[in-house]
């Protein structure tokens, strides 16, 4: 069994792109589409509480996030004990600064 390992918000841009690095968003769709990790999927943590099986990539290290770092180290203990090597970010979102935001709304012209 592996431990969670918290890391800083800051270390999120040390997993982007890597390829041995899985990046999980457990906020709401709405959350989600505000700004997002580069890469990263959603899964809104309601959804994974309703999980009884988990179908991540195996091999990876799972570097899970919310808004402030609560649910995220709620799930990461969970996959843990399922056999996954787990990251949670201390702070989540709301501690991000760094460049590696993306952000999925449109703004409609006004005119």
């Amino acid at each position: 069994m592996f431990p969670v390992e918290p890391i800083s918000a800051k270390m999120l841009d040390y997993y982007v792109g890597r390829r041995d690095a899985f990046l999980i968003d457990l906020r709401s769709r709405e959350e989600y589409r505000t700004g997002h990790m580069k890469g990263a999927v959603n899964l809104p943590y309601e959804e994974f509480e309703e999980m009884s099986e988990y179908d991540f990539p195996r091999g990876k290290i799972l570097v899970l996030y919310c808004d402030r770092g609560g649910a995220s180290l709620l799930a990461a203990r969970v996959l843990a004990r399922n056999g996954y090597e787990t990251r949670t970010v201390i702070g989540g979102m709301n501690a991000y600064r760094g460049r590696n935001l993306i952000c999925d709304i449109k703004y409609e012209d006004s005119m």
